[in-house]
């Protein structure tokens, strides 16, 4: 079982950077696959980033490959997400998750193999 809190969004202008934290609870937290998604205005929730229970594998979303960085720190039980050069139509809500079975069947884009999930923290990039 996992618990998971974001944090780390706001309003920035564009070409900005800012670093999105997920904190996780729980005694298997080391062995999970961890990815953030987002979801902007009007459309579906798509994939961003996803590591590996090492830290050792990373894959990205197409959108963001090259500007966004997935990092985790299991000594302190914390993912993080790094944006760099952001633009307008990265706006969105962001989400951490957490996919148990990943030791088994490695990491994943696919939303639905995620098992727990956070609340969302708001990222919006003006002009």
């Amino acid at each position: 079982q996992v618990q998971l809190v974001e944090s780390g969004g706001g309003l920035v202008q564009a070409g900005a950077s800012l670093r999105l934290s997920c904190a996780a609870s729980g005694p298997t937290f080391n062995t999970y696959g961890m990815g953030w998604f987002r979801q902007g205005p009007g459309k579906e929730r798509e994939f961003v980033a996803a590591i590996s229970w090492s830290g050792g594998s990373t894959i990205y979303g197409d959108s963001v490959k090259g500007r966004f960085t997935i990092s985790r720190d299991n000594a302190n039980n914390t993912v993080y997400l790094q944006l760099n050069s952001l633009k307008p139509e990265d706006t969105a809500v962001y989400y951490c998750a957490a996919d148990s079975a990943s030791l088994v069947t490695g990491i994943t884009a696919a939303l639905a193999e995620y098992d727990y999930w956070g609340q969302g923290t708001q990222v919006t990039v003006s002009s």
